[in-house]
């Protein structure tokens, strides 16, 4: 499948992606999905160029899966839930939690991914896409709204600036009449770390590590100042997680020392919030 079309934006698809692959290929594997790999395999493009490297990977495997979990949780509590995935890509996290039948699972992307999505990803009986920007109010139009809803966004708001994160939080409130918001975050991302993940990752200009946008915020209450109707329930650190001993050595040694330096564990949180 040729994917040379891509805008930049809508190649960090292919970035997510690949890191779930690499991560499916490994002897010892944080995710272990193996459909992200036959994914990977029908796309025809230079994967190697995308920045992804062993603490990328390990990264990116370990906050799906820690979504992946925080998602069966909530489908547990609530089997009529309505379950919203934000910037979906080629994720297959759909299969992986495998929701009864009486839950709905909306993917939500750019019509060129959405229609990447289709030609690459099986279908599944209990789920939809929505091919539209998130960016636009109308997202929502055809997701029921009035059934617990599970939205979250995995890897998305770090390529958006804040205005357009504090909009999308607002279209969820707006829209559902409860549930649950849930997304990856880095704590505060400033332009240094910006250029040193550049360096590190890719020099490609069109790398997907070039689409930062988000800033990130320090406090993980700082989204309740932007929207009275959240509040924060859970802020877990990957780096505070068992599978850290699969790390790479110097991202399992960092992981060590964010023990007692909190800003090192805020750098891969994921956070949840009720509404």
């Amino acid at each position: 499948m040729d994917v040379s079309g891509l805008a930049p934006i809508e190649q960090t698809a292919l970035l997510t992606e690949y890191c779930r692959a690499l991560d499916a290929r490994a002897a010892r594997p944080i995710l272990g999905d193996p459909l992200a790999d036959a994914t990977v395999r029908q796309i025809d493009h230079d994967f190697t160029a995308l920045g992804a490297t062993p603490s990328v990977v390990a990264l990116v495997a370990l906050r799906a899966k820690m979504l992946d979990e925080r998602i069966r949780a909530f489908v547990s509590d609530h089997p009529d839930a309505v379950v919203v995935d934000l910037g979906a890509g080629l994720s297959s996290a759909v299969f992986r939690v495998d929701p009864p039948a009486s839950v709905d699972w909306f993917s939500v992307d750019l019509p060129a991914v959405v229609a990447l999505r289709a030609a690459v990803v099986p279908s599944h009986a209990h789920a939809r896409t929505v091919a539209a920007s998130v960016l636009r109010p109308d997202w929502t139009a055809n997701i029921p709204a009035e059934r617990p809803a599970f939205v979250f966004a995995d890897g998305l708001f770090a390529f958006l600036d804040k205005d357009s994160v504090v909009g999308i939080l607002t279209r969820i409130t707006d829209h559902f009449a409860s549930g649950v918001v849930a997304f990856n975050d880095y704590g505060p991302v400033g332009k240094a770390n910006q250029f040193i993940g550049r360096l590190t990752t890719s020099r490609n200009a069109s790398s997907p590590h070039r689409q930062w946008n988000f800033p990130g915020f320090k406090d993980a209450r700082q989204p309740q100042s932007w929207n009275s109707r959240l509040r924060l329930i859970d802020e877990s650190s990957a780096m505070h997680r068992p599978e850290t001993a699969l790390f790479p050595t110097g991202l399992r040694l960092a992981s060590r020392l964010s023990r007692r330096v909190p800003s090192i564990a805020r750098k891969a949180r994921v956070l949840q919030y009720r509404f």
